[in-house]
C-alpha cells in the first residue's frame, strides 16, 4: 500500500476506481481483482477499514457470516489480506473531491493530491465523513481525552476504571457488554426508558453486571487533572445523583456528511445516492454500494454491503467489457483465480 501520487493524462489507466476503504470497498476491490480488473482503491483515512478501524477496532461484530463473533480489527485484517491478493493500487489520505466524465467509459477522479483516469467508479464511502454528537454539559469539553471519550481505540484505556457509558443505541449497549472484562465497574445511563439496541443485546445486558439507569442524563462532569465524578439528573423527577467515575464514554451517534459527493451531479435521496438494481447511479459508469447507496430495501449491515459490492462489481465488469458475463461462475469452480492485466 502506498500514499504517493502520480498525475495521469490520456486514456484510463484503471478499469475501476473504488472510493472508500471500508468493508464494502475492500470486498469490492477483492471482487474486482477476481474479475481481472485493474483496480484503484482510494480512502481519505490513513488506514484501511473505515469505521471499523477508526471507531471500534476492539469491538466484537456478531453478524458477519462464518464468524460467531470477530473483533472489528481482525475483520479488517482479513479483508485487507483478501483484497491485496490482487495487488490493487491503494491511495490513502486522499479525499476524492470531484468526478469528471470525459467520454464513454472514461472518468477522471480528482483528489486532494491530483487525478486518476478510470473506466468506471464504485462509490463505497459509507456514511461519508462522520463526527460524534457531543454534549454541552459543563466539564465535557474540558475533559475530552482526559476521561471523556467518544471512541474506544483501545480497551486498555478503561482497565480497572469506574466507567460511565451514556447512550441508548447499539454502540452504547455493545460497549457496556464488551468492556465488562476490562473496567472495574460499568454504569450505563440513557435519557429515555427504552433502548434502541438489538433485542439479543438487551437480553444479555439484563443478565450482565452492568448497572443500568433510566431516564438519567449527565448534568456535569468534574475533577482536577482528570475526571473523578459526574452529576446525573433524572429528567422526569428532577432528582440528582453523584457518581464517582474515572471515565465517561459518550455513545450518542454521529453526524454524517456526504461532503463533496453531493456536488458531483448524482441523484441524491436523503443523504444517500440513488441506485438501480445493478447499483448504477444516474451518472454513466458510476456505481454505489454499501451504506451510501439508497437501495430499495436499506439495511446498513456489513453482510448486506458485501452482497451489494459483489453485484455492483460484476455489473461494472459488463460495463467495462460488454462481452463479459454478469455472473462469472462460482469462485470454487475456478482452477486458478484471474489476475488483473498489467
Amino acid at each position: 500500500m502506498t500514499n504517493g501520487h502520480q498525475a495521469l493524462d490520456g486514456q484510463p489507466e484503471f478499469d475501476i476506481a473504488i472510493i472508500g476503504g471500508g468493508p464494502t470497498g475492500l470486498f469490492g476491490s477483492f471482487y474486482a481483482g477476481l474479475r481481472g480488473m485493474k483496480t484503484l482503491l482510494i480512502d481519505a483515512l490513513p488506514e484501511l477499514g473505515g469505521q471499523l478501524a477508526v471507531l471500534y477496532p476492539e469491538k466484537y461484530i456478531y453478524d458477519v457470516p462464518g464468524f460467531p463473533k470477530i473483533l472489528a480489527r481482525d475483520l479488517v485484517q482479513r479483508l485487507v489480506e483478501q483484497t491485496m491478493q490482487y495487488e490493487p493500487t491503494v491511495r490513502l489520505e486522499e479525499q476524492v473531491v470531484n468526478l469528471e466524465p470525459l467520454g464513454e467509459r472514461h472518468l477522471r477522479v480528482v483528489t486532494t493530491r491530483g487525478a486518476y483516469h478510470t473506466r468506471a467508479v464504485l462509490i463505497a464511502a459509507g456514511v461519508g465523513a462522520f463526527a460524534p454528537n457531543k454534549l454541552d454539559a459543563p466539564g465535557i469539553a474540558r475533559f475530552e481525552d482526559r476521561g471523556v471519550y467518544y471512541f474506544v481505540r483501545s480497551k486498555a484505556e478503561f482497565r480497572d476504571k469506574r466507567l460511565l457509558i451514556v447512550g441508548g443505541g447499539d454502540s452504547a449497549v455493545d460497549w457496556a457488554l464488551n468492556l465488562q472484562d476490562t473496567a472495574r465497574e460499568i454504569t450505563l445511563i440513557h435519557r429515555r426508558d427504552q433502548f434502541r439496541a438489538h433485542e439479543g443485546s438487551l437480553h444479555e445486558l439484563s443478565q450482565s453486571r452492568v448497572r443500568v439507569l433510566t431516564p438519567w442524563e449527565i448534568k456535569e462532569v468534574y475533577g482536577e487533572e482528570r475526571v473523578t465524578g459526574v452529576t446525573i439528573v433524572n429528567n422526569q423527577s428532577g432528582a440528582e445523583r453523584e457518581l464517582s467515575v474515572d471515565a465517561v464514554l459518550l455513545q450518542l451517534g454521529f453526524k454524517a456528511d456526504m461532503g463533496p459527493i453531493k456536488h458531483w451531479g448524482l441523484s441524491i435521496e436523503k443523504r444517500s445516492i440513488k441506485v438501480d438494481s445493478r447499483f448504477a447511479t444516474s451518472m454513466p459508469g458510476v456505481y454505489a454500494a454499501g451504506d451510501i447507496a439508497a437501495s430499495d430495501v436499506k439495511l446498513d449491515l456489513i453482510a448486506v454491503c458485501f452482497g451489494q459490492a459483489a453485484v455492483a462489481v460484476n455489473a461494472i465488469k459488463t460495463y467495462v467489457d460488454p462481452k463479459a458475463r454478469l455472473f462469472p461462475g462460482h469462485s470454487s469452480d475456478m482452477s486458478a483465480a484471474p489476475r488483473p492485466a498489467s
